[in-house]
C-alpha cells in the first residue's frame, strides 16, 4: 500500500509539474495561458471519468461510506475487485493530477481494503480468513487504518480515524494488528521519499517550526475555543449545502436524464469553470492558485505574521497571499469561500476523490484568519505572569486545521493526525478544545459527510436510535418482523428443494425446520449449500456415472449371449455367475452417488482372481483387471492346458477386455469423473489431446428426463448429513458403523448447516435488538417461540423499524394486558400451593439424644 501510494503521488506531481510548466512557459499570451491552465485539468478529468466508468463505477466517490456498510456486515457487490482497484489507483491519479481542490485521504482507505482482500485471495495460507467472515471484517478493519497510514504518514492517528470512521463496536484484539500494519506502510511511505531523494531525511508531511517555550497564553485559550465553534458551524453548513446540491441535482429529472445519458457534459463542464476561477490571472490571484496543495498548506503554517516587517524569504511567501488591491486578510476570506464552494461542487464529479485534504485546507485558512486579526488588535501579544508572547497565526492555522477536518467527519482522531502531520506537539491542549468544540457544534446541526453520502446513496447501513425517540422501549421485534418465512424442511424432496431456490433468488439462507407442521427451528443453511446438494444428486457428473453403469451392464449382457450362442454343445450344466453378468443398479448411496461397491463391482476379490478351476467344468466367466489386459497367445505358441475347456484366453475374449478397458479409462472429458469413479488418470492427458466427444457415455433425451424425475422425488436427508458431518469432525471410530455405513458416507455430500442461528423473541424490545446488531454485526436473525420459528428480521426491516420510530411513524401492536395479581395463585399458574402438615411428635430416642446433648 506504501507502493502505491508513492506511485500516486509522483503521478500527481508529474501531472500538476506539467499544467505549472505549460502555464509558465506560455508567458507571453495570456490566452495561451489559459487554454494550457484548463486543457490538461479537463483531459484528465474527462478520461478519469470515462475509465472508471467503464473498468468500475464502483470506485467513484470516496469509499468511506461504502467501507463503513460493507465492515457492518452488508455485502457490496464488486467493490473490493480487482478491476475496482484498477480504477480506484488510476483515476484517483488523474483525479487529484488535475489540480480540483480534493483529496486522496478516503480513495486510499477502499484501495487498501481492497489490497487486503486480493491478498487473501491469493496467498493460500489465508483462505481460511478470507472464508472467515468474522475473520475478514477484522483484515479490513486493519486495512482502513493501513490506508490513512500510507495517505499521511500518520500511523497513529490512522488507526485511530479507522476505529471512529468505519466501525460502531470495536474489538480490542484488533489494536495491536492495526497499529502493527500502519507502522509498518508508514515506514516504507517516508523511506520511499528518502530512497528516491524527494527528502534528505524522514521529516513530517507539513513540518512546522513553532517556538517551544512560549508557544501560547492561557488567555487564547477562549480563542482556541471560540474558532472551534466557528469551525463546526462551518463544517455543518458545508455538510448541508452538499447534500441539498447533490439531491436537487437527481431531483430535477431533466438534468438528471440529460446528464446520464451525456455522461462527459458534467465533469467536463465543471472542470473547464472551477480551473477558469482558478486560473492565477484571473480570480486565482486572490488565492494563491500558482502554488500547490503542499505549498499552500506549509506557507499557512507558517510561524511569521504577514502584517510585520518581513525578509526576502518571508515577502516571497506572502507575495502569493496578497496583491495591490487586496491585503492579506481579503485574500484568506476568499481563499476559503472559495475552496469551500469548489470542493463541494468538485466532490459530485463521477471520479474517485476525499474531502479530507480540502476540509484541511478551509480550517488552516479560517485559523490563519483567526491568528492574523488577533496578531492586528494585539500587536504585542496577550501579557500573562509578567511575560508577554506575540501572536503566532501559525499556531491558530494548525488548530483551525485540525477542528474544521473533525467536524466534517466527526472524528476526534483528527487531533492525533494533524500533531502527526506536522510533528508539532505544543499546541496538543487547544488542538483538543478547539476538536471536541467543533465536534460538539456540527453533530447537533448535521451528521457527518460519510453519513449524509450513505443517506444520499441509500446505502443499507443501520442508523441510530434518536435519544428523542421514547417509543424505542414499547416497540417489539414482533412489530416489524417478516412473517411470511421462506423454510426448508427435513424430508422434503430434491425438486420441493430445487422449487424454493427458484422463487427466491434473493434469499442467501434458508432457515431449516423439522416438518411444516411443527415449525422447529433446526438450523440454517447457506443458499450454495443448498444448490451443491442438488448438483450432486442430478447433476452431469453423476448422471456420467450412471450412464457409464447402464452402459457396463449392456455390454455384459451383449458379451454374455454372444458367448452363448458361441459355445460348443456340452452335456455339463452351465451356471453363469451372478456376481459378474447381474450387476445390481440399487448400490447407489440414498444421497445419489455411486458407492465402491458399483464402482468395483464387476472386479472379483482379490483371494478369487487365480483360483483353481476344475477341468470338468465349463464356465463363460472372465476376469477383467485394472491392469494392463492378458497378452494374447503369440503365433504358434502352444495354448494354454485348459484353454479348451474355459476359453479364458481366446482371440475373441482379448479383443472384448481391450474394448471394455477402453472404455473405462476414458481422458477427462468431463473432469473430476475420473476421480470419482476411482480410477487411474491417463498419461496422456498432460499432453492436451482431447478424445473425440462421441466416446462420452450419457443418456438421451428421453432417458435423462425419466431418471432426473425419479432422482428428483427422492426426500433430502438432512439429519444424516449432520451426523455424518459430526462423525467427520469428532473422527469417531465406531467399528460396526464403519463396517456398515463407511461406504455410502464417503459418498455423501456434506451440506454444512449451521446447527445454532441468531435467534430472538418475539419480546425483544427494538433498543436491544439494534444494540445486537450493532454489537455482534448480525445480518438476520429469526424469531422463535418456544423454538417454534415466526419470522426472521434483517438489517432491512430494522433499518426500516428505526427510520420509522425515529419520525414516529412506527407505533406498537396491541398486546393483551397482564393478569391484574400475578402474585395470587388464582392468577400464576406457577404458583402451587402446597399443603402443610404438622410436624410429628418426637420420638424417644430423639429426645434421649437432645437430653444427652
Amino acid at each position: 500500500m506504501a507502493v502505491l501510494n508513492f506511485a500516486m503521488d509522483k503521478g500527481i506531481a508529474v501531472c500538476n509539474n506539467a499544467r505549472m510548466w505549460m502555464y509558465k512557459d506560455l508567458a507571453t499570451s495570456t490566452f495561451s495561458q489559459y487554454i494550457a491552465w484548463v486543457s490538461l485539468p479537463v483531459c484528465l478529468i474527462l478520461f478519469a471519468a470515462g475509465f472508471v466508468h467503464i473498468v468500475a463505477a464502483q470506485s467513484i466517490g470516496s469509499g468511506i461510506p461504502e467501507m463503513k456498510t460493507i465492515l457492518r456486515g452488508v455485502h457490496l457487490k464488486e467493490y473490493l475487485t480487482f478491476r475496482a482497484m484498477i480504477s480506484k489507483v488510476i483515476g484517483l491519479t488523474a483525479t487529484l493530477g488535475s489540480g480540483l481542490p480534493l483529496g486522496k485521504e478516503g480513495p486510499s482507505v477502499h484501495i487498501a481494503s481492497m489490497v487486503a482482500t486480493l491478498l487473501s485471495k491469493l496467498v493460500t495460507t489465508f483462505q481460511g480468513i478470507y472464508s472467515n467472515e468474522s475473520r475478514t471484517t477484522e483484515m479490513l478493519a486493519a486495512a482502513c487504518a493501513v490506508g490513512v497510514a500510507s495517505c499521511f504518514a500518520a500511523p497513529v492517528g490512522g488507526v485511530l480515524f479507522s476505529i471512529e470512521v468505519t466501525t460502531t463496536y470495536f474489538a480490542v484484539r484488533n489494536y495491536w494488528r492495526g497499529f502493527f500494519a500502519a507502522c509498518c506502510s508508514a515506514i516504507m511511505f517516508r523511506l520511499l521519499s528518502v530512497w528516491s531523494g524527494a527528502l534528505p531525511t524522514v521529516k513530517p508531511l507539513f513540518p512546522t517550526n513553532l517556538p517551544q517555550d512560549f508557544p501560547f497564553d492561557p488567555q487564547e485559550f477562549a480563542v482556541f475555543v471560540l474558532l472551534g465553534i466557528v469551525c463546526g458551524l462551518m463544517a455543518a453548513f458545508w455538510v448541508f449545502l452538499h447534500r441539498q446540491y447533490v439531491l436537487f441535482m437527481r431531483n430535477t429529472k431533466v438534468l438528471s436524464s440529460f446528464l446520464q445519458k451525456n455522461r462527459f457534459i458534467y465533469p467536463g463542464f465543471m472542470t473547464l469553470a472551477v480551473m477558469s476561477i482558478l486560473f492565477p490571472p484571473g480570480i486565482g490571484k486572490y488565492m494563491a492558485a500558482d502554488l500547490g496543495n503542499q505549498e499552500q498548506v506549509l506557507s499557512l503554517f507558517a510561524n511569521f505574521t504577514w502584517s510585520d516587517e518581513l525578509t526576502a524569504e518571508q515577502a516571497a511567501v506572502v507575495s502569493h497571499w496578497q496583491t495591490p488591491e487586496v491585503d492579506h486578510f481579503g485574500c484568506l476570506v476568499i481563499y476559503f469561500w472559495s475552496i469551500f464552494f469548489l470542493s463541494l461542487v468538485s466532490c459530485t464529479l463521477p471520479v474517485p476523490a476525499g474531502i479530507f485534504v480540502p476540509a484541511f485546507k478551509m480550517g488552516a485558512s479560517l485559523g490563519r484568519f483567526t491568528g492574523e486579526v488577533m496578531h492586528y488588535f494585539c500587536p504585542l501579544g496577550v501579557a500573562y505572569g509578567g511575560h508577554i508572547q506575540k501572536i503566532l497565526p501559525g499556531g491558530y492555522a494548525t488548530v483551525g486545521a485540525a477542528a474544521f477536518t473533525g467536524a466534517v467527519t466527526h472524528t476526534v482522531s483528527t487531533i492525533v493526525i494533524c500533531i502527526e502531520m506536522t510533528g508539532q506537539v505544543t499546541h496538543l491542549l487547544p488542538i483538543m478544545a478547539a476538536v471536541l468544540a467543533a465536534n460538539a457544534t456540527a453533530a447537533l446541526l448535521q451528521p457527518s459527510c460519510f453519513d449524509s453520502i450513505i443517506l444520499i446513496k441509500k446505502l443499507p447501513y443501520l442508523p441510530d436510535l434518536l435519544s428523542s425517540a421514547s417509543r424505542m422501549y414499547d416497540i417489539c421485534v414482533e412489530d416489524f418482523m417478516v412473517r411470511d418465512v421462506k423454510y426448508i424442511w427435513n424430508r422434503m424432496t430434491f425438486q420441493q428443494l430445487k422449487d424454493i431456490l427458484k422463487e427466491n433468488r434473493t434469499i442467501k439462507s434458508f432457515p431449516l425446520v423439522d416438518s411444516p407442521a411443527s415449525m422447529v427451528l433446526l438450523g440454517s443453511i447457506h443458499r450454495w449449500e443448498l444448490v451443491k446438494v442438488i448438483e450432486q444428486q442430478v447433476g452431469r457428473s453423476r448422471r456420467l456415472q450412471v450412464a457409464a453403469l447402464w452402459q457396463r451392464e449392456a455390454e455384459l449382457r451383449r458379451r454374455d449371449e454372444e458367448k452363448r450362442k458361441t459355445r460348443r454343445p456340452s452335456r455339463f450344466e452351465v451356471t453363469p455367475a451372478p456376481d459378474m453378468l447381474q450387476v445390481p443398479v440399487s448400490g447407489m448411496t440414498r444421497g445419489g452417488s455411486l458407492t465402491s461397491q458399483d464402482q468395483g463391482g464387476l472386479l472379483p476379490a482379490p483371494g478369487q482372481l487365480f483360483r483353481p478351476k476344475s477341468i470338468l467344468k465349463k464356465t463363460n466367466s472372465f476376469t477383467l483387471s485394472r491392469g494392463a489386459p492378458s497378452p494374447a497367445p503369440a503365433p504358434g505358441a502352444p495354448l494354454p492346458v485348459y484353454s479348451t475347456v474355459t476359453g479364458a484366453e481366446t482371440r475373441i475374449r482379448a479383443a472384448f477386455e481391450a474394448i471394455f478397458k477402453r472404455s473405462t479409462l476414458l481422458p477427462d472429458v468431463e473432469s473430476g469423473l475420473t476421480d470419482q469413479l476411482g480410477l487411474p488418470r491417463s498419461p496422456s492427458i498432460n499432453k492436451k489431446v482431447q478424445l473425440p466427444r462421441e466416446r462420452v457415455c450419457d443418456m438421451s433425451p428421453e432417458d435423462q428426463q425419466a431418471w432426473e424425475r425419479l432422482e428428483m422425488a427422492k426426500e433430502v436427508d438432512f439429519d444424516r448429513m449432520l451426523a455424518v458431518a459430526r462423525r467427520r469432525d469428532l473422527n469417531l471410530d465406531d467399528i460396526e458403523y464403519e463396517m456398515k455405513n463407511d461406504i455410502e458416507d464417503e459418498n455423501l455430500y456434506i451440506c454444512h448447516i449451521d446447527p445454532a442461528p441468531f435467534q430472538l423473541v418475539e419480546r425483544t424490545s427494538l433498543l436491544k435488538v439494534h444494540s445486537l446488531f450493532s454489537t455482534l454485526g448480525v445480518s438476520r436473525a429469526y424469531v422463535t417461540a418456544i423454538g417454534r420459528l415466526i419470522g426472521v428480521v434483517s438489517l432491512k426491516e430494522l433499518r426500516k423499524a428505526i427510520e420509522d420510530v425515529n419520525s414516529g411513524a412506527l407505533t406498537p401492536l396491541t398486546r393483551p394486558e397482564p393478569p391484574a395479581t400475578p402474585c395470587s395463585p388464582a392468577a400464576s399458574p406457577l404458583l402451587i400451593k402446597v399443603p402443610r402438615s404438622e410436624p410429628a411428635p418426637p420420638s424417644d430416642r430423639d429426645t434421649d439424644k437432645l437430653t444427652t446433648h
